[in-house]
């Protein structure tokens, strides 16, 4: 589970204090730093106005960019631009029995949705009961990423982000399930940017059967691929086969795959096309050809 950092300072710090103390962020190799790092989110945590006082006057000025864009969810509020390799935010975590949670749904949240992470970030309950997560850990190298694939995951414990509980969520490693809090809380958030981290999946898992059950953090270039594809000539076709053979990207080698699997209304070039890449010596490649391998001939049979 997420490293828990004891804080029992009593020292209050602002946002724009949390930033130049900060720097350039910090690096999650470093536990020294990292606990540095820690100990201003505490601060901040302890300065019980700031980010009321921040919502009342954005209210007040009825602006509708009061905030940096979020891409991280309807509860996500940016505290500040990424300077260096981290930036803040602040997350609402609203219980059952908010309206919003009613009219958005649980997933909107991501309520019950177990996940790892594919970056560092550093954790303060800020205000209410916080959040419950079913804690687990796992071996993120020796999983290939593949839907079905067995992930070992270990349990540890089911507990609260409550006020002042200061945590590192550690890539890779820790997952969580997260159920709603018994009243509407807010958490506060020190994220290390990685300029490679894009290319680090991160999953989802079914807690039933312990396995990966999707892949959370398709990238543009996945994206950008599928559609030159989609709407381009022979050069995105071959552009299209080299990512398949030699991308370092398997994540992106197996969307080469999908993006000309979409082409072909051929039974037969649609399973030449699958076993190539069942030979391509990669184990995610392998395992995903086979799954549509059976799925075409159960098409065939089915005719």
């Amino acid at each position: 589970m997420p490293r828990v950092i004891e804080h029992s300072s009593a020292e209050t710090a602002t946002v724009e204090q949390v930033l130049d103390r900060l720097g350039d962020g910090f690096d999650p190799a470093d536990e020294v730093g990292t606990d540095r790092a820690a100990a201003l989110l505490g601060q901040l945590g302890n300065n019980r106005t700031f980010l009321g006082d921040l919502l009342v006057d954005q209210l007040k000025d009825n602006r509708s960019d009061a905030f940096e864009a979020s891409a991280y969810g309807p509860q996500a509020i940016m505290l500040s631009p990424v300077r260096g390799r981290s930036f803040l935010r602040a997350n609402i975590w609203p219980s059952a029995n908010e309206s919003c949670f009613g009219a958005s749904g649980a997933r909107n949240f991501v309520y019950g949705i177990p996940h790892d992470h594919n970056f560092d970030f550093l954790t303060v309950g800020y205000f209410g009961p916080g959040y419950v997560s079913d804690y687990f850990e796992y071996d993120y190298e020796s999983v290939a990423g593949y839907r079905g694939e067995q992930a070992r995951l270990r349990f540890v414990e089911r507990s609260a982000l409550h006020e002042g509980r200061l945590m590192h969520y550690r890539a890779h490693r820790d997952i969580h399930s997260q159920l709603p809090p018994a009243a509407m809380s807010v958490s506060l958030n020190i994220m290390h940017v990685d300029p490679a981290q894009g290319w680090h999946d991160q999953y989802g898992f079914d807690l039933d059967s312990g396995t990966v059950s999707a892949v959370l953090n398709p990238t543009s270039t996945e994206v950008f691929l599928r559609c030159a594809v989609g709407m381009g000539g022979d050069a995105a076709l071959d552009l299209a086969d080299t990512f398949g053979r030699r991308h370092p990207s398997e994540r992106m080698r197996l969307a080469s795959y999908e993006a000309r699997d979409g082409l072909a209304s051929d039974p037969a070039v649609r399973d030449a096309l699958w076993r190539q890449a069942e030979r391509s010596g990669s184990v995610l490649l392998a395992h995903e050809a086979k799954v549509r391998r059976k799925r075409l001939e159960t098409m065939q049979i089915g005719t």
